[in-house]
């Protein structure tokens, strides 16, 4: 049984499809367009595996779609292709919405005519596994938590278009009967991650001593999930989930930014040479907010954990170290990638308009 997994290269997809070919023993095909936020070193440990295989294609290429579906004839798409930086849609909307939107009405469709023509028990066992965040749900207050039915208010581009996308994923399931899942998850951290993402974006900074900008107080509060943690969820979700559901994915470890960051200037100090000027949490500057930075995000797990018997194993102090010890001791991983890129740069400082 083959499951395509789009945007396999990026850091959820590559933990997805590393944990599927060596430890759930599936053969899969991962498709992905190569973005700059992907990186092929992060399936060194499986590239020669038999059971796995890549394709570079873009998921709005109706053709090139059509083609992988037919030649691979899956039991399952999960769909983890995605651009994904918040503060890049602020400065460039226009790759969100062609990946996020139209490359996601592509392969519903071509799923949708895929699976129409499979009989017994292939047309019964096939499921179309969305990916998402649980940015959709907009702002919470100090109180409170998401959860399946919290309603949608998005407040980036970014987090529009994945709301626009789960909108169709749901749609085909109710029109078409397409078997579709969806999971809104918390966010994510842990080895691989890109650079440009927070924890990655600070503890490399930190390390090299520069500046560490710090959007508005610091206050805003999101919910940690490790990565590891998140692939279990999503293969429990793809195992057993009830067809036409949303499942929301969350690691219980809600922390302020400011908190995070002061927690990765501490491990630095203990685990990484010294610098000449002193805590690395000196290096903190507050700088303006993100446009539309929501203040809060708080996953509710319960569905996920009383359905499928998931629930987060990390604890997110724990989670952190290994994070900082992983990139610390792979330094051959993401050298060349700050080479390459502006990853530790700031982006979407773009100013609302008067």
């Amino acid at each position: 049984m083959t499951i395509i997994v789009t945007g396999g290269a990026g850091f959820i997809g590559s933990a997805v499809c590393r944990h599927l070919v060596a430890q759930a023993g599936r053969q899969v095909v991962n498709f992905d367009k190569l973005t700059y936020a992907a990186d092929l070193g992060t399936l060194a440990s499986i590239e020669e595996d038999p059971r796995y295989r890549l394709v570079r294609g873009d998921i709005a290429d109706r053709a090139t779609v059509r083609r992988l579906i037919e030649e691979c004839r899956p039991s399952a798409i999960m769909n983890l292709a995605a651009e994904s930086h918040v503060d890049r849609s602020i400065d460039a909307a226009d790759d969100f919405v062609r990946t996020n939107v139209q490359g996601t009405f592509v392969l519903l469709e071509e799923a949708r005519r895929y699976w129409a023509a499979l009989e017994g028990d292939e047309r019964e066992a096939f499921r179309f596994l969305h990916i998402s965040t649980d940015e959709v749900y907009g702002s919470l207050g100090p109180e409170g938590l998401f959860t399946e039915t919290t309603a949608y208010d998005p407040s980036s581009p970014y987090s529009a278009t994945k709301a626009a996308s789960d909108h169709l994923v749901r749609a085909w399931g109710r029109t078409y009967g397409l078997p579709v899942l969806v999971t809104n998850c918390s966010n994510n951290y842990g080895p691989y991650q890109f650079p440009e993402k927070l924890i990655p974006l600070m503890c490399l900074r930190a390390l090299h001593g520069q500046e560490l900008p710090v959007y508005g107080t610091g206050e805003n509060v999101r919910d940690w999930l490790f990565v590891e943690d998140h692939v279990e969820a999503l293969v429990a979700v793809l195992r057993g989930g009830r067809v036409g559901e949303t499942y929301n994915i969350g690691g219980g470890s809600e922390r302020r930014n400011l908190e995070v960051v002061h927690g990765l200037c501490d491990l630095l100090d203990e685990l990484a040479p010294p610098l000449p000027a002193g805590p690395r949490r000196e290096l903190i500057r507050f700088v303006e907010d993100r446009p539309g930075h929501d203040a809060r995000y708080a996953i509710d797990a319960t569905k996920i954990r009383e359905q499928l018997g998931w629930q987060a194993r990390h604890d997110f102090a724990a989670g952190l170290r290994a994070t900082v010890e992983w990139y610390l001791a792979n330094e051959a991983w993401w050298r060349p990638l700050l080479e390459k890129t502006n990853a530790l740069q700031r982006l979407g400082a773009a100013r609302r308009q008067a």
